[in-house]
Formats: structure tokens, sequence, C-alpha cells
């Protein structure tokens, strides 16, 4: 299949949306992006509510795009119930019927899930095949917006993913592996932290940008994608890693706050079916991960 051509990305001002629209007008694609913020958004965009089904639907009518990357989400893992099933459930809902109503066929709609909805699965790796175990009302939307897209399989070529943890340059420091960075980079004397020993999955932002372009030039519809290196990274070893990278050794404490009782401790993901279809792409070393956030934070704003 040819590359893309028209793209329309949701969430685009958001960390990933913000990578994958570069990755993609670098391949000369035209990018398109529907987010409730035009900040950092450099390409034709709604400023929208998911649920302005309407108002989406005539953007769509007018832009004619050959591909949706759905990336708009709630999330954070912690929060109060109900916005996680508004956004990440009725949204998906309120975006897959505004596609409908705009009368286009696009050649693919990719959803972006999370490897959350696999909660504290004992099994590692962890394949597609397992059920979801969700821990939290994040992943239990996320389990319940996937449902939702199964139901619309037999309109529109339709490929969810299941991204593992991934991170790089621009992240929010809500995020915790942009948050230990950001830290080192200030210096900051005392880290309070939850559970060191949790591992999780870790990806570069470029990896997973990479995925979804090919997952959009692909033949692929109807199926599930884990999006992983198969490779866990500590909390501990993060922090080791920014010890040599940056000199600065903080006071590490153990938060009570911030231990989470529903907490995964290790969540490795398998990649085999996602290289399978795209064939393999190289993961990024944990090293190299956060040699980059690093200098990108010691060079300052562009």
């Amino acid at each position: 299949m040819a590359s893309p051509s028209r793209v329309l990305i949701t969430g685009i001002s958001g960390f990933t949306g913000l990578h994958l629209s570069n990755r993609l007008l670098a391949e000369g694609c035209e990018v398109f992006g529907l987010a409730n913020s035009h900040d950092g958004v450099h390409v034709p965009s709604l400023c929208a509510d998911l649920g302005e089904t309407d108002g989406i639907a005539d953007w769509i009518h007018s832009i004619q795009p050959t591909h949706v990357v759905h990336l708009a989400a709630l999330s954070h893992v912690v929060g109060p119930a109900l916005p996680f099933y508004q956004v990440n459930v009725l949204g998906t809902e309120s975006l897959l019927e505004a596609i409908r109503r705009a009368e286009v066929r696009p050649e693919k709609v990719l959803i972006a899930s999370s490897a959350n909805i696999y909660g504290q699965t004992r099994v590692s790796p962890i394949s597609e095949d397992e059920p979801p175990l969700p821990a939290n009302h994040y992943a239990a939307s996320k389990a319940a917006m996937e449902w939702i897209a199964r139901q619309w399989f037999e309109r529109f070529p339709i490929i969810v993913t299941r991204p593992f943890n991934y991170t790089g340059a621009g992240q929010s420091e809500a995020f915790l592996f942009a948050k230990l960075a950001g830290a080192f980079h200030r210096r900051v004397p005392v880290l309070s932290l939850g559970n060191v020993r949790v591992a999780r999955d870790l990806s570069d932002v470029s990896f997973v940008t990479e995925a979804y372009h090919r997952l959009l030039m692909s033949d692929l519809a109807s199926t599930t994608l884990n999006i992983c290196s198969g490779r866990s990274v500590a909390i501990s070893e993060a922090l080791a890693i920014l010890r040599d990278l940056t000199g600065h050794d903080p006071e590490v404490t153990i938060d009570s706050a911030l231990l989470r009782p529903n907490d995964v401790e290790v969540l490795t993901g398998d990649p085999t079916r996602l290289q399978a279809a795209i064939g393999p792409i190289m993961p990024v070393a944990p090293e190299e991960i956060f040699r980059r956030m690093v200098a990108t934070l010691e060079s300052g704003p562009a």
C-alpha cells in the first residue's frame, strides 16, 4: 500500500500527536488535526471537543482524509472516573460516527488504546491474547473503547494499538520517565517516588511513530496489536542511567502517597505479532532515550 496522503490526527497537540505529525510531514503527507488546543500545532486543525459530532463530521467531509489516527484521550492513570468514559469511550464513538456522517471511506483508521488494559496479569511477556484485567478507570475505559471500536470493524478498516510505556523529548512531566529526566536536569536535591522496583516496557516516541506510520501503510484491518519493545526498564535502572548522564545524585525517598495499591510491578509486552505485521523496528536503548531527553532539556526551547 502507498504511503498515506491525507492524514487526520486527533489529539494532534499532544506529545504523540506532534511527533507523529512531524514524522508524516517529513514523508510528504498532508496532515490535519483535531484537538482541544492549537498550541504547537502547525497544520490545518479544528479545535473541538470529541463530543461535537456534527462539527467534526463537517470538518472531516471538508478535508477528505485518506487515513485517520485517533490519539485523543484522557491519558492519566489517576483521576475521577466519569471523564475517562466520557472522553475515551464516548469520544471514540463520536469520532467514528462523525467519519460515517462525513461519507468518507478512509483507507485506515488507527485507534490508540493502551497496554494498561492488561492490568494485573501474571503473564510475561504479554501477548495480545491475554484477557483485559484493568486495574483502574483509565484502563477500564480503554478496554471499553476497544469493544466500541470492534463494533465498527465491518464499516472501516480499523487497527487498534496497545502501546506500552514510551517517552521522549517534550513529554509532560505528569508522566514518570519525563518527570525523572526533568528532575535530574534541574538538579533536584530530593526526589520523592513510589515503588522504584516498578518496571515498564519502555520505548522512545520515535519507535511508536515509526510503528504507526508502517501500520497506516499496511493492509491490516480488524486487528489489535501491541506497540512495545519487549524489554522492560525499572525505575531504579532509569535512576542509575540518569545519574551517569548528568553526574547528579539526588536523595531518593519513598512517598507512601505515591504507592498505588493496584499498580502492576512489571509490564513487558510481546512484540511478535507487531514484527510479523510490519517488520522489525530497532528499539532505542534506554541510555539513548534518556540521553536525548536530557540533551533536549539542556538545549532549552528551540
